[in-house]
């Protein structure tokens, strides 16, 4: 929970831009085709910053003989309004359904644009992030965002997912079927997964990234190597990140490999009688192949410390 706290302090800070205007328009960004009518938007891989304008996950649009459905429609109102925008570019279909990943808002706090222009669609997420929202996280997001991107989200509001999905639940959207994974807490308490079945298809969420180090500090990291290995059982060839590039299953055996390399040479070293400062020279050596991607220095040591009060708990 320690990121959480520090988001908090930061949220409760002076935004720097005008706060009494409305943020400006996200650009429209480019639809990927990723399978028979599925589509993705692969935002930047930048922290939410003002030139990016807070949008930087990936969302993901289905087109079903129901209606479209949209999975994380990004980090403000004015990221929603744009994957509005893009979603009329593929079909004239109205927005049925949309999917949140997890708590984090860079994934949902786009719901606004949505539910505005569509007030019928439902918005599904898990039980945990519903209650989070409740308890105050969605505000504390809404102010978040604001100031990492100095204003440029000014406008945005807390539009919780109104619909509760669990693990196995399968959600029938026309000629499509939804179906949820969740196995414990792994990025955060409150991810889902979206298998689009029959199309070799998942939406990851943030248990899987690709070009960027994940936070983990209000999840698991050996529940996220278990929820890694459950969704390749899905036998899914197309695997949706939350950020970077989609591609095959190879993206979840990278993600597996690094958290995998972290808790095993920590559990290692650990029985050494290192302390968790002392272990990252020796972990960082091994996980060369990922010092190029984002987030690489600042996270590799957080993670480090994490695994070792995981371990650590573990021994009692």
């Amino acid at each position: 929970m320690k990121i959480l706290f520090r988001f908090i302090l930061l949220a409760l800070l002076p935004v720097s831009g005008n706060t009494g205007e409305r943020g400006p328009a996200v650009p429209d960004y480019a639809a990927d085709k990723v399978a028979e009518k599925i589509f993705v938007i692969h935002g930047p891989l930048d922290t939410p910053n003002p030139v990016n304008q807070g949008f930087m996950n990936n969302p993901g649009i289905i087109v079903t003989a129901a209606g479209v459905v949209i999975v994380d429609p990004g980090a403000s109102v004015q990221s929603g309004e744009m994957v509005l925008r893009v979603v009329k570019q593929v079909s004239d279909q109205p927005v049925v359904a949309v999917f949140n990943t997890h708590i984090h808002g860079d994934h949902w706090l786009g719901n606004q644009a949505v539910k505005a222009a569509y007030p019928d669609a439902a918005i599904y997420g898990h039980p945990n992030m519903i209650e989070l929202i409740a308890n105050g996280e969605g505000k504390s997001w809404v102010a978040l965002m604001e100031r990492l991107t100095e204003g440029k989200t000014n406008g945005t509001t807390s539009v919780a997912p109104n619909k509760p999905v669990s693990n196995g639940d399968a959600i029938k959207v026309g000629n499509h079927t939804f179906r949820i994974h969740h196995y414990g807490p792994a990025h955060t308490t409150s991810d889902i997964m979206i298998e689009v079945v029959g199309q070799g298809v998942v939406f990851l969420g943030d248990n899987v990234l690709s070009g960027r180090v994940p936070r983990i500090d209000e999840g698991s990291i050996k529940g996220n190597i278990d929820t890694c290995n459950e969704i390749v059982k899905t036998g899914a060839s197309v695997y949706i990140p939350g950020h970077g590039k989609t591609g095959g299953r190879v993206l979840v055996d990278v993600m597996i490999t690094w958290y995998s390399t972290i808790y095993s040479n920590v559990e290692r070293l650990y029985e050494e009688g290192q302390s968790d400062f002392e272990m990252k020279d020796e972990i960082s050596a091994q996980l060369q192949d990922f010092s190029g991607w984002i987030g690489f220095d600042e996270q590799l040591g957080k993670q480090i410390s994490f695994a070792y009060l995981q371990v650590e708990a573990d021994a009692f």
